[in-house]
């Protein structure tokens, strides 16, 4: 059974780091992309980052360079790595698997992915 769990998120202060993981189980990450979506109150969900097959890595234009998403297959684990956080980072960062035509690629639109976990809240707050 596909399932992803997110763990991580936290009260942080504007400059502090927090490290999202999600866990994945069910499906093997050699064979599915991971993308990071975060939803604030209000607003709709945005794609954050995403990890190809391949290992290729993809940032939306307001994280470009304070985030980074990884992986671990063994542990079937992906990682978001969030530095230099924003009052605007704040809300809930679920993570999404869904297939790919192409091992090198990967999508930052919901319509790309099939699975979503529960999500984690991360707050950025003075």
């Amino acid at each position: 059974q596909l399932r992803l769990v997110e763990s991580g998120g936290d009260l942080a202060q504007p400059g502090d780091s927090l490290r999202l993981s999600c866990v994945v189980s069910g499906i093997n990450l050699n064979h599915y992309v991971i993308g990071w979506f975060r939803q604030a109150p209000g607003k709709e969900r945005e794609g954050v980052s995403c990890i190809s097959i391949f290992g290729s890595t993809f940032y939306g234009d307001s994280v470009k360079g304070r985030f980074t998403i990884s992986k671990d297959t063994g542990k079937n684990t992906v990682f978001l790595h969030m530095d230099r956080l924003k009052p605007e980072d704040t809300g809930r960062y679920s993570c999404a698997s869904g297939p790919s035509s192409d091992p090198s690629m990967c999508g930052l639109s919901t319509h790309d992915y099939d699975y979503y976990g529960q999500g984690t809240q991360v707050t950025v707050s003075p």
